[in-house]
């Protein structure tokens, strides 16, 4: 249920001012028990701020420290310095290099997760969830693997998700999957949370700019639907969907 007094236009501004803020709250409670998520956290920032065109808000050579603090011996990245090396935040860390992976692997796993109702579970035999589709379709479409989805049954399972206050369908449905976006802000100190009410954070600031993207809000850059990140740099780096 969307509360009548919830923000109806974009808070453009105040999500700037809580990105760049974000970084600086290290003595807070809610960033210390954060740690585990901080190199995910910078790529979500720092998309999130592109993507609003204040990239230039953000310190490129404190980032690039932290980064290189946060890389092992062994090649693999952690979550914050001292944390032990994970793939989730080493691609966090190294967005789009594909060739540093065994793709063919990663294909069979991620098809072994696909489950008899058209979606994906977190790992072969585990319910389907919505979260893991967008990351598993996402990576069969960066490489070039989309032709093993069952379209047809994936897309009656993302239907029966929807709800009254919004969708993925039609013009009617999209202008309520507006609303609702734009409802999930703070109007007081910006971001975006995972529905009106909660408690906001960097991870549905980004997906909820992204989202408003996706939906025609020329306030905001063009985002690419399967990498989340703006398409000037995909065009700017030469980024191919057809590269293996």
């Amino acid at each position: 249920m969307i509360p009548d007094n919830a923000p109806k236009t974009l808070l453009l501004q105040k999500h700037v001012d809580y990105i760049a803020a974000y970084g600086g709250k290290k003595d807070e409670y809610e960033y210390s028990i954060t740690e585990y998520l901080r190199m995910s956290g910078i790529y979500w920032g720092l998309t999130v701020m592109d993507l609003m065109g204040h990239l230039d808000k953000m310190n490129k050579n404190e980032v690039l420290q932290f980064v290189q603090q946060c890389q092992h011996e062994c090649g693999g990245i952690g979550a914050s310095i001292g944390h032990d090396p994970h793939l989730l935040y080493t691609l966090s860390a190294v967005q789009g290099r594909l060739e540093a992976i065994d793709v063919d692997k990663a294909v069979e796993f991620v098809l072994s997760c696909m489950n008899f109702d058209g979606g994906f579970g977190c790992r072969p035999g585990s319910e389907s969830h919505s979260g893991q589709i967008y990351c598993c379709v996402g990576f069969l479409a960066i490489t070039g693997q989309l032709h093993h989805i069952n379209a047809d049954l994936l897309g009656w399972w993302l239907c029966e998700r929807q709800l009254p206050s919004g969708g993925l369908n039609g013009q009617y449905i999209l202008d309520k999957l507006t609303k609702f976006i734009l409802a999930c802000q703070d109007d007081e100190t910006g971001g975006f949370a995972d529905r009106p009410g909660d408690m906001v954070d960097p991870f549905h600031t980004l997906f909820g700019i992204a989202g408003l993207s996706l939906l025609g809000d020329e306030t905001i850059k063009a985002v690419n639907p399967v990498f989340c990140l703006p398409e000037s740099v995909i065009q700017r780096t030469g980024i191919r969907l057809d590269l293996l």
